[in-house]
């Protein structure tokens, strides 16, 4: 016996509007089998849209790659240590200003 799968299927912003403009048309039962959706789906899709317009139907989450997060997280680790060096340049620089230099008497 063979087991059925469901895959998540992604729809851009321009196929959900376009899903909802021929859901208009042919009606909305036709549209839900010809693209195998759910009605709810169709609504949140359709409400989203009347509020915010074409960009209501985009993802909201953003997907982030790892190569770049790992390079984000090494950009602030490489901030935080020129902070710390920048900090210590300035106390020193601080210090040197507050300490006299002893002349050599012979």
């Amino acid at each position: 016996m063979g087991t059925m799968t469901l895959q998540r299927r992604k729809f851009t912003p321009e196929d959900r509007l376009s899903i909802l403009q021929e859901g208009e048309r042919e009606g909305h039962t036709k549209t839900f089998r010809k693209y195998q959706i759910a009605p709810s789906l169709y609504a949140r899709w359709k409400k989203k849209y009347l509020q915010e317009g074409i960009n209501g139907l985009k993802d909201k989450h953003r997907k982030i790659d790892p190569a770049v997060r790992e390079l984000e997280i090494e950009n602030e680790r490489l901030r935080r240590i020129i902070a710390k060096q920048a900090l210590e340049i300035e106390v020193k620089s601080e210090l040197l200003k507050k300490t006299p230099i002893a002349t050599k008497t012979r």
